[in-house]
């Protein structure tokens, strides 16, 4: 899909002026903050959550700006006006300057990316590597590590790397959240060191009222053998089946089959809304 304008600051503007200058030293150092969401059929969804979350970011790297969520959310709205029938990625850049005045607000549509089906069935390779994040709830413009992390991952064959912190615990992919589960009960690494995904919430509440019980633990590789199963969930994957870890190998079991199918059921009759 080609997609002719983007948003700035509440502005929709052609394509070709999209651009960040090579002196922006914000943007050098990363000082900004980001989400991806996807919209179907022309509905964004989880709207709210993803707006309240890039604030939240902000607010964590102590990035000041302008906007306040209603003015997000009707940038979003001007700038997908004309794609009502499509289905899409949304990246909203929320780039810091010296002020808070100087904060720029950009918005783009992207085509979206969808994995091999096999890999819902079969599920995914993934690695580890050791890195944990400055800060695990804000989701910021400094991504080096987790691309270097990523980049090994696509080296060896992989889908993605699960990053393991100093204390030898699996927090996070590079972009994905990641679970165990056993019988009918899934296990989140701490909510204190993860970030908080929004689809990570969606699976989340539709597990809870389905009666599948949720625990947040420390789980480090040693103990993957142990679980049933694990997965790792996104915006673009929803719920995606762990097939092995480094040398580890996973089963995909019956329960979280039904998870996600359960998952896929809620986000077709959900209107882009969790709650």
């Amino acid at each position: 899909m080609d997609f002719k304008h983007f948003s700035q600051n509440g502005k929709i503007l052609p394509i070709e002026q999209a651009v960040i200058p090579l002196n922006n030293i914000e943007y050098s150092y990363g000082f900004g903050v980001y989400e991806s969401l996807r919209v179907i059929n022309g509905t964004v969804y989880f709207i709210k959550d993803h707006i309240e979350r890039l604030i939240e970011s902000a607010k964590i790297i102590n990035l000041t700006h302008s906007f306040d969520e209603e003015f997000i959310e009707k940038s979003i709205t001007d700038l997908i006006h004309d794609h009502k029938s499509k289905t899409f990625n949304l990246k909203i850049l929320l780039i810091g300057g010296a002020t808070k005045e100087k904060a720029i607000l950009n918005i783009l549509c992207l085509n979206p990316l969808f994995p091999d089906r096999k890999l819902y069935r079969d599920g995914a390779e993934f690695i580890t590597y050791n890195y944990e994040r400055a800060f695990p709830h804000a989701k910021t413009l400094n991504m080096l590590e987790s691309y270097l992390a990523y980049r090994k991952a696509k080296e060896s064959g992989a889908y993605d790397a699960l990053l393991i912190n100093r204390g030898g615990f699996i927090t996070e992919g590079t972009r994905t959240n990641f679970f165990c589960i056993k019988d009918r009960t899934i296990y989140t690494p701490n909510e204190s060191d993860i970030l908080l995904g929004v689809m990570r919430k969606a699976v989340l509440k539709v597990a809870f009222e389905n009666n599948y019980k949720i625990i947040e633990k420390n789980i480090s590789l040693d103990d993957i053998k142990s679980y049933d199963g694990a997965f790792v969930t996104s915006t673009s994957s929803k719920i995606m089946p762990i097939k092995s870890i480094d040398e580890t190998i996973l089963n995909v079991p019956d329960l979280l089959k039904e998870l996600m199918k359960l998952l896929s059921d809620f986000l077709e009759s959900c209107q882009g809304k969790i709650d």
